[in-house]
């Protein structure tokens, strides 16, 4: 039962915590040092309370959220003496973690004596280690190539900072100067964060902030199950699929039966393929994230998304399986495959259900990462592609936003300034731009892909790795729509034949010259293309969203 707060005190509580995470956000974007940071905002904010029950999150990245709970629940369960100036580090995919780039801070928040909830701040790092610059690594067959792993460890003891501890983790970094800042950024953020919150119990006491929490818990519920009640019961199944792991193994399949009954609704991914030896198992914590983030996207947007939303739902997998890997396994990828294809799969069942809610697929991660030496500095550097976003799916809403990225971000991971980039790495974006064609056709078509021709401005060979996936499958079409085009991406060195670019590779030789030709796919369609407005279409046309040929012209 909730307890009395005033409906006034607890909406100014919500809105106080909504503008702590977010500031908490702005002080990260300003003083992490890496691009992947700074630029891309691979990072997201959270707050928690000492059951793991998430509070408040900004508007970052929604993989990394639905995971804190249980990054939280770690933390506690290894900690019973946390005192005033703590800080708590992890990044462990078998200690509530997702995976090892995603390192997370912790700060302990206090009302006198009472503990009372958690500042968290998770941020990607530029490198962590292992035996792959950039903390993918294709070819890894357990996670102990992956990198540094990082069971929840003190790194400040009330207030002073353990500087064995920090060198130790620097030191298995590649990028030790950058990794020092991002982690002095993250730790900053969330100690803002806990100042912003002992004001808010200065002005009304942490006993009634914990009050309001609860009421906000209880308003979140009671909104998703209003919209539950909605849906048409029944038991309802969808399917996605990777392309491969890498090593051979194709068209792993995601299974995902969904039941929904009154205002609840029950997940089951136990039918699921199994574990692969490469690096797209997903983590425990990333499985149950991306569930929720499947239920987030079919609720109204303006629903706080905290732990009362999502007390209707519940999971259902089982270990051993490619969304819920045995300990050891690799799980590097998991943040974006299979997450996307555990969204897909839920959404695809759930359009039998609330067809007015569920939106076409959003397009598929496809990265590269590169290494060399920049030629301006003599530093070695460590750059990630995050341009050449793909597409967003359309919607009953609408159609489908070119570029933003994929179901696991949903626009909430930036490709940054082409400017900036070619300012601080040795490359040049000779073509940056939407691709015709690239989305899905429907009664609303799919957001379009990119096309990029980047020119590496080395002196000395560099290398790359990809990791990826959508090379094969693009994104989906959704109750009559269709599908987007694949992914597809070539380097173009002179002298030498064109070489189509694996999904999953790494060590590849790259040359001063040397021209990544990237093509990302769009995002997937909504409803039958015989529905569209054939004024959309002249505006696609005129335009140039889609080509005459593309037009079926």
């Amino acid at each position: 039962m909730t307890r009395a707060v005033d409906p006034i005190t607890r909406s100014v509580v919500e809105h106080r915590l909504s503008s702590i995470v977010a500031e908490m956000g702005e002080a990260m974007l300003r003083t992490s040092y890496s691009q992947i940071l700074n630029s891309s905002r691979d990072f997201s904010i959270g707050i928690t309370d000492t059951q793991g029950r998430l509070v408040a999150q900004a508007d970052h990245i929604p993989v990394h959220v639905g995971a804190l709970p249980w990054a939280t629940k770690a933390v506690e369960e290894r900690f019973k003496d946390v005192v005033p100036g703590d800080v708590i580090l992890m990044n462990d995919p078998y200690h509530g973690g997702s995976h090892l780039p995603d390192l997370t801070a912790f700060v302990p928040v206090f009302d006198g004596d009472v503990r009372l909830f958690w500042t968290i701040v998770r941020a990607h790092q530029s490198d962590i280690g292992g035996s792959t610059y950039g903390a993918y690594n294709p070819d890894a067959r357990d996670i102990w190539t992956e990198g540094l792993r990082v069971p929840p460890v003190r790194l400040y003891e009330a207030g002073k900072l353990r500087d064995d501890l920090l060198d130790l983790l620097a030191l298995n970094t590649r990028i030790a100067h950058d990794f020092r800042g991002d982690l002095a950024a993250m730790v900053g953020a969330a100690r803002l964060g806990e100042r912003r919150i002992l004001k808010l119990f200065g002005e009304f006491s942490g006993p009634v902030v914990v009050q309001a929490v609860e009421g906000l818990f209880d308003a979140a519920e009671a909104r998703s199950r209003a919209i539950i009640s909605t849906w048409k019961d029944g038991v309802f199944e969808g399917e996605a699929f990777l392309d491969d792991d890498g090593h051979g193994r194709e068209n792993i399949r995601i299974a995902a039966r969904v039941t929904v009954r009154g205002t609840d609704v029950e997940i089951d991914l136990s039918d699921s393929d199994p574990q692969t030896t490469s690096f797209v198992n997903s983590s425990h914590a990333n499985m149950q994230s991306a569930c929720v983030m499947a239920i987030a996207y079919l609720l109204d947007p303006d629903i706080p998304k905290n732990a009362g939303a999502f007390r209707p739902v519940t999971v259902k997998a089982r270990e051993g399986t490619i969304v819920w890997a045995e300990p050891g396994r690799p799980v590097t990828m998991c943040t974006s495959h299979p997450s996307d294809e555990i969204v897909e799969a839920i959404v695809k069942a759930l359009a039998a259900s609330c067809p007015d809610r569920a939106m076409a697929g959003w397009g598929r991660r496809f990265r590269i990462a590169l290494q060399g030496e920049d030629p301006r500095t003599g530093r070695s550097f460590i750059w990630h592609m995050f341009h050449a976003r793909p597409g967003g799916g359309a919607s009953p809403a609408g159609d489908g936003w070119s570029s933003a990225g994929e179901w696991h971000t949903v626009g909430g991971l930036k490709f940054g300034s082409v400017e900036f980039a070619e300012v601080r790495f040795p490359l040049h974006f000779r073509r940056h731009e939407f691709l015709p064609d690239s989305g899905g056709e429907g009664q609303f078509r799919g957001g379009l892909g990119a096309a990029l021709d980047l020119v590496v401005e080395t002196e000395k060979p560099a290398l790359a790795n990809t990791a990826g996936d959508g090379a094969r499958y693009g994104a989906c079409g959704m109750l009559g729509g269709k599908d987007a085009p694949p992914h597809r991406y070539m380097l173009l060195s002179e002298g030498r034949e064109p070489r189509m670019l694996k999904t999953k590779e790494t060590s590849i030789p790259v040359r001063s010259g040397d021209v990544f030709e990237v093509r990302s796919g769009g995002g997937g369609g909504w409803g039958p293309p015989e529905k569209r407005d054939p004024a959309a279409r002249e505006r696609d046309l005129r335009e140039g969203f889609v080509t005459a040929k593309g037009a079926g012209q």
